[in-house]
């Protein structure tokens, strides 16, 4: 009984857990069993869970923001709080946060995400025509993109293909490349000439989680590794 008594002391003491605390004693249940609810569908979300919302987040601020009914600024840009009642509506019993938003975003190994002044974007990866605001880099003289095995003949003729991404995913760490690459079956890694393609007059950009994007990577600047 104490540890339930200090359980609900400090959910209570938390807005949006006693917000939900308060909506399901309206529905009769007792205070100590809405806490009990309101503990195992909100605050013990597995990593699963957080992968799944991340996966929908991700679809939802980089390719398809109608699915969950959002829309999206010129820059990419939505509001934290109407993602989170989207999200919420596209799934009755979801109950997701603000702070699970919040975790999601800084938990994120591949920092997808930025939160700044109430709205949320993903930093890059659009196939909606949005401009993140990408600042024109000098690249290092080498730069890696990691692929499948089955996918090098193809590469090798007509070159890196943004495909329906605005633009090429490179990376100035082999080690990161492999890693993509093995998302697609048996990796394999291309050198590339970063430095003879922006003497030639190609473009480069960094986006905020340091990742090196550019319109197309012609095939005369790879280098198998």
């Amino acid at each position: 009984m104490l540890k339930r008594r200090m359980l609900l002391s400090v959910l209570t003491k938390h807005k949006a857990f006693s917000n939900q605390i308060e909506i399901l004693q309206k529905k009769h249940f007792s205070i100590y069993f809405s806490t009990a609810i309101y503990y195992h569908l909100f605050i013990m979300k597995t990593d699963k869970n957080y992968k799944s919302l991340s996966k929908l987040i991700s679809l939802v601020l980089r390719h398809k923001p109608e699915v969950i009914g959002l829309t999206l600024d010129e820059n990419g840009w939505a509001d934290c709080e109407e993602l989170v009642s989207k999200l919420n509506s596209h799934n009755k019993h979801l109950l997701f946060s603000m702070e699970d938003l919040v975790y999601i975003v800084d938990s994120d190994n591949k920092s997808r995400y930025k939160i700044s002044e109430g709205k949320i974007r993903a930093n890059q990866g659009h196939s909606i025509n949005v401009d993140v605001e990408l600042a024109q880099r000098v690249p290092p003289d080498i730069l890696y993109h990691g692929t499948a095995l089955r996918n090098v003949p193809s590469l090798m003729e007509f070159g890196i293909l943004k495909q329906s991404r605005l633009y090429v995913h490179l990376s100035d760490k082999h080690t990161t490349a492999s890693i993509v690459g093995e998302r697609h079956g048996a990796p394999f890694v291309f050198k590339i000439d970063a430095k003879k393609m922006y003497t030639d007059g190609h473009l480069f950009y960094l986006s905020e989680n340091n990742v090196w994007l550019t319109k197309h990577v012609p095939p005369e600047y790879l280098i198998s590794s």
